[in-house]
């Protein structure tokens, strides 16, 4: 999986202290897009269209954790402990290039956008075949370290 890529709007708000972005609370979700993610002006999940929800693909919500890596680390990590993974069934969905996560709590702004990870092009996913995105505990969303 390649670099996961922050949003600059998410820095500015969690850099502001925005008390409606909240890293141990807010329902986070992600969704596969074919559009470019434009890191210095998007901001909203309407900025970047999700791909048709159709054949065993759908926007997924994620069971996050916000933990320290280890204790006095000074690193902490949004993490899912599973990988996403999306099975084409009865057809094909796709194209799509980019893995975008989005706060899916957020109601000032709505939907903010988070980042995303590039598949490096453009893919579709045939009836019967997988694509996976890996979040297991050794791969987080993204870390804080200061």
């Amino acid at each position: 999986m390649a670099t996961f890529t922050f949003i600059d709007a998410f820095k500015d708000f969690q850099g502001a202290c925005v008390p409606d972005l909240d890293f141990t609370n807010d329902q986070f979700t992600i969704y596969l897009s074919d559009n470019l993610p434009i890191v210095a002006t998007d901001s909203l999940k309407t900025d970047i269209p999700n791909i048709t929800e159709q054949f065993g693909y759908a926007e997924t919500n994620l069971t996050t954790t916000w933990v320290e890596t280890s204790g006095g680390s000074g690193i902490f990590v949004l993490r899912h402990n599973a990988d996403v993974v999306w099975t084409a069934s009865g057809g094909t969905f796709g194209p799509f290039r980019y893995a975008v996560v989005y706060d899916n709590s957020t109601t000032t702004p709505l939907d903010l956008l988070v980042g995303f990870w590039d598949n490096g092009s453009s893919i579709s996913i045939t009836d019967g075949n997988s694509f996976t995105v890996d979040l297991n505990a050794t791969f987080d969303i993204f870390s804080l370290d200061g």
